[in-house]
């Protein structure tokens, strides 16, 4: 039986970042006569690559990556350093390394993003697996980060339990065969399910992370 593990979406999963993100689109489509209300952000820029949000928005923006790099390098001079993990996750992390489980970061934020949010919260020497969803064919809500994180990591999907807080993720997570986990950051326990949860956590805090941990595998993560 291989080692278990476990999967991290980033943003909204170990750092609540939705806010700046927010404030920043905000910011850029003002000016391109889009009002991005906390409804509009959740409903079609949540857990999204930017590529897909400009095609359905901006099809005639004529640097749609250009774009993308403006927005996430507003992002990164906006975020605090150092800023606050989501709770517990410091802690499940470390566990995880004392014995031995597979870790991985599996994320739709671009790499120097991801780098930046791992180094705010302190763990940025600790995932040797970082999965971008711009580097792969296809990013979530497509499982293939997924599934890469799995293939770098040498396990297999239900040895592994994955931690997402967007539709997209989530959506993404459980068509990898991973055992998906919802952090209830920024959507509800029904939402999350609706989206393919198969249970949800407050933060990583949530008493109900130590049932979950034992239902997928009672001697290796008790």
């Amino acid at each position: 039986m291989s080692r278990p593990a476990l999967l991290f979406d980033l943003d909204g999963t170990m750092l609540d970042t939705d806010a700046i993100h927010m404030s920043v689109f905000a910011d850029m489509m003002a000016p391109r006569g889009l009002d991005v209300t906390h409804d509009f952000y959740m409903r079609h820029v949540h857990g999204r690559l930017n590529t897909d949000i400009f095609a359905d928005f901006l099809p005639d923006e004529p640097d749609p990556q250009g774009l993308s790099d403006a927005k996430e390098a507003e992002f990164r001079n906006r975020l605090p350093r150092p800023y606050p993990a989501m709770p517990g996750v410091v802690d499940l992390v470390a566990r995880a390394q004392r014995n031995n489980w597979g870790l991985a970061v599996v994320t739709n934020a671009m790499r120097l993003n991801a780098e930046a949010m791992l180094e705010a919260i302190g763990l940025s020497a600790t995932f040797d697996v970082i999965v971008i969803g711009e580097e792969c064919p296809k990013g979530k809500p497509d499982p293939a980060p997924y599934t890469i994180a799995m293939q770098q990591l040498g396990v297999s999907p239900d040895r592994c339990i994955a931690f997402e807080d967007s539709p997209s993720g989530m959506r993404a997570a459980a068509a990898s065969g991973a055992y998906p986990v919802g952090i209830r950051s920024s959507l509800s326990d029904k939402d999350l399910r609706a989206a393919g949860a198969q249970d949800s956590l407050e933060h990583f805090n949530d008493p109900a992370l130590a049932h979950i941990l034992q239902r997928f595998d009672r001697e290796a993560l008790t």
